[in-house]
This record gives structure tokens, C-alpha cells and sequence, in this order.
């Protein structure tokens, strides 16, 4: 991935990350079908996990956290799901809280460094599992992830084997001031928030009083979006708290299992000043930063395209270093 060429007929960051995700084909084959489990979460809230167990019992499970307002049914997923299944793995996608298609209890919802959260679910699935996981972050995923491998050091060979962080912003104030600007705003601002705002209105109803409902009307950025509700819903004292203390970019020289942390330079989101040197990272960690590939995009192939490039790599990364 690091020698990564996207298509002469799709240039730039923003056409890459688009194309990726709304038209060029995730699978190739028929599409996955998973065994949905709900699980009662510890303080009595629950989760929902998407499952395709393979055939072989001893057959390794690839984990894939999704990103913000994502789910099983992402592009991204849908491509790891059929790379997985063409290894012979079990795969297994946890949604993180009101992102499997029913609003949770709970007054809270996620955020991109719930690594406690992300710790609990990756005991329960090293728990059926014959070996440590291999497990994916995507974006916000993979900022978790990488915030939880460098919070259990050493005790997280114990359930993971190697992890993977795609298109994260570990400078997460990097990547939510870029996400505010010009076009970022106008186009994939408006289209998280287009989801995030009813769900928000949605745990209003839940707990009446848990946020100001006004201000939230008024919201028009992710920056503001996190101040009014993310953050202070899950500890922290406004955005700025949120986005220093849950970035992953400061802990990367603290994580003891193989990791890797891939971002495209052109992408949209995450600026590549803000990716990390490898002067800031421990000997654990490999770093590919390719010239092309936008947001989760690295679309590959003839017109129209697939996205199995990525996950393909990245999954043979993983498989490497087990």
C-alpha cells in the first residue's frame, strides 16, 4: 500500500473517498450474511455484533470497528467481509452504540476514544475464539483502537494478535478542524451530521434535560456537534478536552502489539501534516502513508472500480505479523 496508484480516470483526495464509498463495487461476490447477537453491555445498555463464523472452528477472526455512522453495511465493511471469507477467517463487525440501526438506552452514544468500551468487547470475542484476534479499526475505529492498544501496553497480546488503523485521524483536532472547512463542510459535515442530529434528538427523548435541544438545533458543524453532546456526555469538558485527551497520535509510542496505522496523504479529512513521523511512534508500530487513496477510498481496477485493494493488503499485514 505504501507504492498505492489510484486509477488514472479518478484523481484527488475528495473524488477518491466518494467514488470509494458510494460507487465502486465492496464485493465482487455475493454479499455477506451475518448472525446478529445482542449484547448487554456493563452497565446495562447493549450493543449489537454482525457474525459469520467460518466453517473451521480453529480459523482465525477478524474484528473491523466502523467509523463514524458507519456498520456492517459500509462499503469498507462489505470488503473486508468478502477478503475475510476468501482467507477461510471468521469475521465479526460490534456496532458501537445507536449505530446498528435501533437507538441504545443509555444517556451516552460513542466517541473515537471509548477504549474502555472497545477493551470489553474484544475480551468477549477472544473468548470464542482459539487465537488473538486480528483486528481492523476504520477512521474513528481506529483511532479507538489504537488509543486501546497503547492504554493495555503489554496485556493486549492477550487478546489481539495484530491491529490495524485505516484513514484514522489520531490528531483528532487536526482532523475535526479540517472536517469544518469549505467544501469538508458543505459535503461530508452536513452527511454525518444528517444522522448524528436525529439520533441526538432521538436519546433527548430517552433522558429529557440530558442537553440543551435548542442549541442543538442550531448546530451546523461536527465541532459544535461535539462540544453540545459527545463530549459531555461521555466525561469530558468540551471539545478541545475530547479531541486532546482521545486522540491516539500521543500513546502510538506506548503500544506493544504489532500495529499499523495506514492514512492516504491526500485525504480529505485527516491533513498530512497532522500523521505521525516515525521518530513519534514505538518499534511496534509500521506506518504507510501512500501519496493516493482519499478517505477509505484506494478505490482499484478498471471503470467502474472495486475497493478490495485495501483490505486485501491490509489483511495479509495482519495475517504476517499473527
Amino acid at each position: 500500500m505504501q507504492s498505492y496508484l489510484a486509477p488514472f480516470w479518478l484523481p484527488g483526495g475528495h473524488l477518491q473517498t466518494i467514488w470509494g464509498a458510494r460507487v465502486s463495487r465492496p464485493n465482487l461476490g455475493p454479499k455477506s450474511v451475518y448472525q446478529r447477537e445482542r449484547w448487554t453491555t456493563p452497565d446495562g445498555d447493549f450493543i449489537d455484533v454482525d457474525l459469520r463464523p467460518a466453517v473451521d472452528p480453529q480459523a482465525p477472526w477478524l474484528v473491523l470497528f466502523h467509523g463514524l455512522e458507519g456498520s456492517s453495511d459500509s462499503a469498507y465493511a462489505r470488503a473486508f467481509a468478502e477478503v475475510a471469507a476468501a482467507r477461510g477467517w471468521s469475521y465479526a463487525v460490534p456496532h458501537f452504540r445507536g449505530c446498528s440501526g435501533e437507538i441504545n438506552q443509555a444517556p451516552r452514544a460513542y466517541h473515537s476514544g471509548d477504549f474502555e468500551e472497545m477493551g470489553w468487547i474484544l475480551a468477549r470475542l477472544r473468548a470464542r475464539s482459539a487465537q488473538p484476534l486480528r483486528v481492523v479499526g476504520i477512521s474513528l475505529g481506529g483511532n479507538a483502537l489504537l488509543r486501546w492498544a497503547g492504554e493495555a501496553g503489554e496485556a493486549a497480546a492477550a487478546q489481539v494478535a495484530a491491529v490495524a488503523a485505516v484513514c484514522s485521524p489520531l490528531d483528532l483536532a487536526a482532523g475535526g478542524h479540517a472536517i469544518g472547512r469549505g467544501f469538508n463542510r458543505q459535503v461530508y459535515g452536513r452527511m454525518f451530521l444528517n444522522t448524528m442530529k436525529p439520533k441526538a434528538r432521538a436519546k433527548l427523548l430517552q433522558h429529557p434535560g440530558l442537553f440543551d435541544g435548542e442549541r442543538l438545533r442550531r448546530v451546523r458543524t461536527l465541532y459544535e456537534f461535539d462540544d453540545l453532546f459527545t463530549a459531555p456526555l461521555h466525561g469530558f469538558r468540551g471539545v478541545e478536552d475530547y479531541w486532546a485527551r482521545a486522540s491516539a497520535k500521543p500513546h502510538l509510542a506506548r503500544i506493544r502489539v504489532p500495529a499499523l496505522a495506514l492514512n492516504a496523504r491526500n485525504d480529505p479529512f485527516v491533513p498530512a501534516a497532522s500523521l505521525p513521523r516515525g521518530d513519534q511512534v514505538g518499534r511496534h508500530v509500521t506506518l504507510w502513508q501512500p501519496a493516493h487513496g482519499g478517505h477509505v477510498g484506494f478505490p482499484a481496477g478498471r471503470f467502474p472500480g472495486h475497493v478490495l485493494h485495501m483490505p486485501a493488503a491490509v489483511a495479509d499485514w495482519l495475517a504476517a505479523h499473527a
